[in-house]
């Protein structure tokens, strides 16, 4: 959502994005198989990904620009290479291993924002998976409350829409927080930040309530939430999964064997047809996506 959402601007903020442009295809993260090929690492019937997939039907695409994956690290299910099994799984993954410090035996109460969203509800379950003994999960409505709890194993979900955040999240985290995965910024995070322990530590993924804004990434923060990261010595520091590629491909084999044996839940709200392209692409920048957003083009 938050590289997309960049996209629409004349600056994305991010030197490895560059902006879609008026009157050419729109591109992003797709999975296909090869039809036709001229290419030796990419012959007729393998599967086959890139983050520069135009939204098209059918696509001409250089080898070069394609990975090639094994629909067997996925058992089958392809769209798990742009979400649990790709580059948003590698977020979420790297972002709470090289950031996080999460450690079993800690007693860590980890908070997540954007909890229902395509990376956020991953992490969760990584850091759940990982040693974090309470995953407390912030989004935007009430099922997507209730799929965090009885269908991914986070401890609790508060609704941001309806609650009192700062009330439930004293209820929810009676220990304060150690680990709080960033996917939203603004008014949500300076909250979270006033309940984190003492060297705890923020992992700043997006900042998404923040890009229609006129400001630098990561966006200032307020006064008084600069002054408790530096009394609590609270780190918070950019994470950028790109920066992390070489430990890419453990990772992944990582996360498919989580995925495949069920420790890792993988949501998805799959919309078909690209004619929908437009009302499923809109649908997300409102919240209505549980998990990762997908368009089926073709069985």
């Amino acid at each position: 959502k938050c590289n997309r959402r960049c996209r629409m601007n004349e600056e994305t903020g991010a030197d490895y994005l560059k902006p879609w442009q008026l009157s050419e295809c729109l591109d992003g993260g797709g999975v296909g198989v090869v039809e036709s090929s001229r290419c030796t690492s990419c012959p007729e019937g393998c599967v086959v990904t890139s983050f520069n997939w135009p939204w098209q039907t059918h696509a001409v695409m250089k080898g070069g620009a394609l990975q090639k994956v094994d629909p067997q690290l996925v058992d089958g299910h392809l769209s798990y290479f742009l979400g649990a099994v790709g580059i948003t799984g590698l977020t979420a993954l790297l972002g709470v291993r090289e950031k996080g410090h999460v450690t079993k035996g800690a007693n860590q109460t980890m908070v997540v924002s954007g909890a229902a969203g395509a990376c956020g509800s991953i992490a969760g379950q990584i850091g759940r998976l990982d040693g974090c003994v309470r995953v407390v999960g912030i989004c935007g409505s009430d099922d997507k409350c209730r799929a965090l709890v009885e269908d991914l194993g986070f401890s609790a979900a508060i609704n941001y829409r309806q609650d009192d955040v700062c009330a439930r999240l004293k209820e929810c985290c009676p220990d304060g927080i150690d680990v709080y995965f960033d996917n939203v910024g603004g008014h949500i995070s300076e909250t979270v930040i006033a309940q984190m322990n003492k060297g705890s530590h923020v992992i700043l993924c997006g900042q998404i309530s923040q890009y229609n804004k006129d400001v630098p990434y990561p966006p200032p923060l307020s006064v008084e939430t600069q002054n408790a990261l530096q009394r609590n010595c609270i780190t918070r520091e950019r994470f950028l999964v790109l920066s992390y590629m070489h430990k890419a491909e453990a990772a992944l084999c990582e996360l498919s064997q989580w995925v495949k044996s069920g420790q890792i839940k993988v949501l998805e709200t799959v919309v078909n047809g690209i004619e929908n392209m437009g009302v499923a692409f809109c649908s997300m920048m409102k919240g209505g996506n549980v998990g990762k957003q997908i368009i089926k083009i073709s069985d």
